[in-house]
């Protein structure tokens, strides 16, 4: 028994192909840009929660850093009971300078092992696996 397409329905009516083709085309088109409008919504909204916690976050860290100095002058004052005042000051300031400085050292051997940003051991894979490859085509 052989079928026949039909190139009418109820929902068509009389319409060519051409005609529907351009419906799809529109139809596609207007999905297409209400996506768009409705991820740049979404970016939108994300983008405004991203911006306030990172402003809560910074606000964050500056009130932390503000609490640190509160109480690295604490421990000055407290060093002021026994020794003058200049002397306590003079010995938390070096204190804090060494410990800068040992952290900054870490963190320039650190920045060096992390530079070139190249996977260097995935580059050397690749290298093993090229030689592999070029003694066995020899062989």
């Amino acid at each position: 028994m052989t079928q026949q397409v039909r190139t009418t329905s109820p929902e068509t009516g009389d319409r060519s192909v051409a005609e529907l083709v351009s419906d799809l085309s529109e139809q596609m088109s207007r999905l297409v840009r209400d996506e768009m409008r409705l991820a740049t919504a979404e970016l939108q909204r994300k983008g405004k929660r991203a911006g306030l916690g990172a402003g809560l976050a910074g606000a964050a860290g500056v009130t932390a850093f503000l609490g640190g100095a509160t109480l690295v002058a604490c421990v000055v004052l407290a060093l002021a009971l026994v020794m003058p005042a200049w002397l306590a000051a003079l010995i938390v300031g070096v204190a804090l300078l060494v410990v800068a400085g040992l952290m900054a050292a870490v963190a320039r051997v650190q920045l060096k092992r992390a530079t070139p940003p190249l996977p260097r051991e995935a580059m050397d894979g690749v290298q093993r696996d090229v030689q592999v490859m070029k003694e066995n085509v020899r062989s």
